[in-house]
């Protein structure tokens, strides 16, 4: 059965119910600080956490004493640029008591969709991991459009899941998992404890948002379990309202855990290698060595680019004498790769006039 138990990298999602008092519109302070010290628990165990985190909407829309209900686009826009200052502080004060660094990170779904963006997101908070932060990722509810109108954090906290390769998605909700029927109208609704596959029968099981405060309905959950587990991570729905839901969920509440299909890094390499090539890149016989040898492709080891490619756009990767041997995502267009082929990384700078990067393809981005 899944658990958080031995889990190497944890997104979690919180909704605006749980951070935002419906009645008041005040931060629970209480329970966040409670969620950091489960924050805390995960980090100390080993585990990178990241926060996908709504709330930015409700928190503005009581500081600007907008009316209840629903919301022009341009007072949602209005209420999440001055609720985001105030949910970013919320976090930084809950988890500074623990040593722990917090960064906000502002992603659109369509963030995932584009390859360069998708590539500088999963670079940055990547970097951010490395460091020992723990992001609060949100939606840049102050820009976007439609997905103010009809987007959710529980598919965006499966896009950023398999973006940065994380093995657990933890889903805290006003309910304890998915059940056969709305469990507050029906009596004889019978929880999943295990959810194998998502199929037909169980995404008819799906209902609407209970909450006033959040677009999340059992129907967005199923959507980003479909998301999480083909990218090779298990996703857990569970009751978040009480204190402490993350040891809550480790010490066996009450939830659907929805399993995974592969583990997270193989379901990026079968990712990675389904895609068309835009072009290919010829290695020397040193650089077809490192990469076999689980090493990144650097710059120094391409003897010629052909193809028109983009900045996260698929390259075939080839011996010398043109057998292919790989696929990868690369970090360089084709003419920056032409112009540095060859080139050690200290050399890169002074030729592009600007730093370049220090891997031409990352072995994580690549299928060999």
């Amino acid at each position: 059965m899944a658990s958080l138990t031995g889990a190497k990298r944890i997104v979690v999602k919180i909704g605006s119910a749980l951070l935002v008092d419906r009645q008041s519109g005040a931060l629970r302070a209480d329970w966040l600080r409670a969620l950091a010290d489960d924050v805390a628990m995960l980090k100390g165990q080993g585990a990178d956490v990241i926060l996908v985190s709504s709330g930015s909407i409700a928190l503005g829309r009581g500081a600007l004493n907008l009316p209840a209900g629903a919301l022009l686009l341009e007072q949602s826009q209005a209420a999440a640029a001055v609720g985001q200052i105030r949910l970013a502080r919320a976090y930084e004060e809950a988890l500074a008591p623990h040593q722990i660094t917090t960064a906000q990170v502002l992603v659109t779904l369509e963030d995932s969709a584009d390859r360069r963006r998708y590539l500088n997101s999963r670079a940055t908070l990547e970097t951010l991991l490395s460091l020992g932060a723990v992001p609060i990722v949100n939606e840049n509810d102050t820009i976007a459009t439609d997905e103010i109108r009809y987007g959710d954090n529980d598919r965006l906290a499966a896009q950023v899941a398999v973006t940065i390769g994380a093995d657990r998605l933890v889903l805290l909700s006003d309910v304890d998992g998915l059940y056969t029927a709305n469990p507050q109208s029906d009596a004889g609704a019978k929880r999943f404890d295990i959810v194998e596959k998502i199929t037909p029968e169980i995404e008819a099981m799906a209902g609407d948002a209970a909450s006033g405060l959040s677009k999340g309905g059992m129907k967005t959950k199923l959507m980003a379990a479909q998301t999480a587990t083909a990218g090779g991570c298990a996703m857990a729905i569970t009751e978040g309202s009480q204190l402490r839901p993350l040891r809550a969920l480790q010490e066996g509440a009450n939830a659907t855990w929805f399993l995974a299909e592969d583990d997270p890094q193989a379901a990026r390499k079968r990712w990675i290698a389904a895609m068309k090539p835009k072009g290919e890149v010829h290695l020397d016989a040193g650089a077809v060595k490192a990469l076999q040898s689980g090493k990144s492709l650097l710059p120094a080891g391409v003897t010629e680019i052909s193809g028109r490619f983009g900045r996260g756009d698929p390259v075939a990767i080839c011996t010398p004498d043109g057998h292919k041997i790989a696929q990868g995502l690369t970090r360089y267009t084709a003419e920056e790769a032409r112009q540095t082929k060859g080139l050690r990384t200290d050399a890169i700078e002074s030729l592009l006039g600007y730093p370049g990067r220090s891997v031409l393809i990352h072995r994580d981005d690549m299928a060999l």
